[in-house]
């Protein structure tokens, strides 16, 4: 994911403040999900990790993790994704 969304477009699809989902599809090694989890929490100053469900896939090679966090802003969504993005054995963000 080369362009982020807009905060133009996010705020015309969601209201904020709004639980946000956000998908995300990594390597199973390297501790992905703990590092994801701990960036989405720094980012957003969360004290515990927000709901989420994690899914391995057949072959244990990659995880699907679903974020649902409370975000306050457009632009939150905005930094969340820019954190992710710097992820080492991110695959797919949505």
């Amino acid at each position: 994911m080369s362009d982020l969304p807009s905060v133009e477009v996010l705020e015309s699809r969601h209201q904020f403040p709004c639980q946000f989902t956000f998908k995300i599809i990594g390597s199973a090694s390297n501790n992905f999900v703990a590092r994801t989890l701990a960036a989405v929490r720094t980012e957003l100053e969360l004290q515990a990790d927000p709901p989420c469900s994690i899914r391995q896939t057949a072959k244990g090679r990659h995880v699907s993790i679903t974020l649902e966090p409370d975000c306050e802003t457009a632009e939150q969504v905005r930094a969340v994704y820019r954190r992710v993005l710097t992820l080492e054995g991110l695959v797919m963000l949505l």
